[in-house]
């Protein structure tokens, strides 16, 4: 499908009921990236996701269950899969603004963001044990909590 003509799909269509029932169980958004932007490690628990490049160039990557980093840079007109449930990232490493189509194969493809499920979960999980899972000090949790803590308004 050439997703540049998306619109051309629903032209013509006089039943739109058709159209719906097609995209029952799917869901899809735009991703707008800015120069250097980030979308940080994060799970999708109910869905496989693909991204198709609509302009720019990412750097994206997933961490198999074998423990495997499988990366690719990523450029207009290309695609990558993420598998359901695995660690997976998205960086735009240029100097211009990147965006995507993302696509899932589930209407509520759910997002675990990695760090902030780890650092700002209600109730948080107790520094002792975030300290011997990262190895680090006690006082590097909290400084690592002081830098993600939801900005006060």
């Amino acid at each position: 499908m050439d997703l540049s003509k998306c619109q051309s799909i629903l032209q013509g269509c006089s039943d739109l009921q058709h159209i719906y029932q097609l995209l029952v169980g799917v869901s899809f958004s735009r991703i707008d990236y800015k120069a250097g932007g980030l979308n940080p490690p994060h799970t999708h628990p109910r869905a496989t996701e693909i991204v198709f490049v609509l302009d720019g160039e990412l750097d994206v990557g997933f961490i198999s269950t074998s423990n495997k980093l499988i990366s690719k840079s990523i450029k207009n007109g290309e695609i990558f899969v993420f598998p359901k449930g695995l660690v997976h990232y998205q960086k735009n490493n240029g100097d211009k603004p990147a965006s995507v189509l993302s696509a899932f194969d589930s209407q509520l493809p759910g997002t675990v963001s990695i760090a902030a499920a780890l650092i700002t979960s209600t109730p948080t999980v107790p520094d002792n044990v975030l300290a011997q899972a990262f190895q680090i000090d006690t006082t590097k949790v909290d400084d690592i909590k002081a830098k993600l803590a939801p900005k006060k308004t």
